[in-house]
């Protein structure tokens, strides 16, 4: 049976499921993907940092994170199109979670769990961080988790146009339009509707939509409890060599990682009371000199001497129930399927949801990696499955 696949959001998910669906020998049908801004100005895939990692505290990221890895390392043969390979930079030193005292035993937990799943990863002491990284502080330190493989950084919006090309090569069709409703015809979607009156039937939609995500559920009557949360992301350079530096991650929230030998870039995210949904995407400079370097300073002494060099603005699809994603269908909507409420987390988890979500459209189930767990079903009964490290 000819099938019509319809996706709403034309990021790195939307084009990751379109590309594997399209891929699967046994679909039979059409894909079409509905992006309302093909510039991708204010899209998240565009402004992600672009990290990948398999330090989190849920097996199924855990698995996803081992995946994603996989497919980048080989993204040439995966997403070749006419004999161009792709190649989207990817660089492996690892992340680094620091703890105090108060979440030392947390990291242990997670590090077994970790290692259970085949996670190259140490847990190191003080004295052994100080060993390894004499540039970091580390008196008020309990522990560090550093992934020794597998973990690392890449070209995002490289990610992003091979997964669209390749998806466009094996015959998807990207409409420039704005979702406006869905046509609902008993407990099934007929078609999406568009802000200019036209529309757009089809026998299967996916809820790509990003921060957006819970505009589009409401097109069909669900409260999605995804919303759009700012973060920005500064850029500075430090005259001082910091030599094998990880993506290091502090007890206190903020991140940094190398680009180059003397240039960072770093974030922090808001106060629960000071983190509003769909703020503008302008930098506050002040989040640099008042809270972010007095921050990177404690941690790395060299970053005392350090000179701003920018900084951007980017939206995380945060997932307020439980900080995962929701991948899967609506329980009553049979044609309705989400791809949602990453955290921060979606471009690196694109290559294993966008797999995942093309099996249930392709097959009607999960046949490689069971992401079960982050149906919508656990939203419904008010069972979270938290996610702690959100970075």
């Amino acid at each position: 049976m000819t099938r019509h696949v319809v996706i709403v959001g034309g990021g790195v998910i939307g084009s990751a499921i379109a590309s594997f669906v399209l891929r699967d020998p046994a679909f039979r049908g059409t894909v079409s993907v509905v992006e309302r801004d093909p510039t991708y100005a204010r899209a998240s895939s565009a402004l992600s940092a672009s990290s990948i990692r398999q330090q989190f505290s849920t097996a199924v990221n855990v698995e996803i994170g081992r995946y994603g890895i996989a497919f980048l390392r080989r993204i040439g043969e995966e997403l070749a199109v006419g004999g161009e390979r792709p190649d989207v930079g990817l660089v492996e030193p690892g992340y680094l979670f620091l703890a105090t005292a108060a979440g030392g035993r947390a990291l242990e937990r997670q590090h077994a769990m970790q290692r259970s799943l085949g996670v190259d990863v140490a847990l190191l002491d003080p004295a052994a961080l100080a060993t390894r990284f004499p540039w970091l502080a580390v008196h008020d330190l309990a522990a560090g988790s550093l992934g020794l493989s597998g973990e690392g950084w890449f070209d995002g919006w490289g990610l992003l146009q091979a997964f669209r090309r390749h998806a466009r090569a094996h015959g998807a069709r990207y409409l420039a339009a704005d979702a406006a409703g869905f046509d609902l015809t008993g407990e099934r979607i007929a078609a999406v509707r568009f802000a200019d009156g036209s529309r757009l039937a089809g026998d299967v939609f996916v809820n790509a939509a990003g921060p957006w995500a819970a505009s589009v559920a409401r097109f069909a009557g669900v409260d999605l409890p995804v919303r759009a949360r700012r973060r920005f992301v500064f850029v500075f350079e430090c005259a001082t060599p910091i030599p094998r530096a990880p993506l290091v991650v502090d007890p206190s929230g903020l991140w940094f990682r190398p680009e180059g030998e003397r240039r960072f870039i770093a974030g922090l995210a808001p106060t629960d009371s000071e983190d509003f949904d769909d703020l503008p995407l302008v930098v506050d400079p002040k989040e640099f000199d008042d809270i972010l370097w007095p921050a990177l300073a404690a941690r790395v002494p060299a970053f005392e001497a350090i000179r701003a060099a920018g900084a951007w603005a980017g939206y995380y699809e945060m997932n307020l129930f439980d900080r995962n994603g929701i991948v899967g269908p609506h329980p009553e909507i049979a044609n309705l399927l989400f791809a949602n409420g990453f955290s921060g987390h979606g471009i690196q988890q694109s290559p294993a949801v966008g797999r995942g979500v093309a099996e249930l459209v392709v097959h009607g189930a999960f046949r490689s990696l069971d992401l079960s767990p982050l149906g919508y079903d656990r939203v419904i009964s008010g069972s979270p499955l938290r996610e702690e490290n959100v970075v």
